[in-house]
C-alpha cells in the first residue's frame, strides 16, 4: 500500500511541476520572451499545454471571466494538493 501512495504522491507532484512549467511558458510567450516558431520550442509548449488543458478547461469554465488573469493553473494546483492530502489522512 506504501508504494501506491508513493507513486500517486510522486505523479501529483510531477503534474504540479508541469502546471508551473505551463504557466511560465505562457508567461514568456505572451511577454515576447520566447518565441513559438522556434520548432523545439513549439513542441514543448505544445506538449505542457495538452497535457494541462483538459483539467483546466473544466474549471476554467466554472470560473467567473477575469480579464486576462487566469486562476485556473492555481485553482487545480489546490484542488490537487488537496486531495494528495485527504489521500494520505485515509491511509493512516
Amino acid at each position: 500500500m506504501t508504494a501506491v501512495l508513493n507513486l500517486i504522491d510522486n505523479v501529483v507532484s510531477l503534474y504540479i511541476w508541469i502546471l508551473f512549467l505551463a504557466v511560465i511558458a505562457s508567461w514568456l510567450i505572451n511577454f515576447n520572451v520566447i518565441n513559438t516558431s522556434n520548432r523545439v520550442v513549439y513542441m514543448i509548449v505544445d506538449t505542457l499545454y495538452k497535457l494541462t488543458e483538459p483539467a483546466l478547461r473544466p474549471i476554467r469554465r466554472l470560473l467567473p471571466n477575469m480579464g486576462g488573469l487566469d486562476l485556473s493553473p492555481v485553482v487545480l494546483i489546490l484542488l490537487l494538493y488537496f486531495i494528495r492530502d485527504l489521500i494520505f489522512d485515509f491511509a493512516r
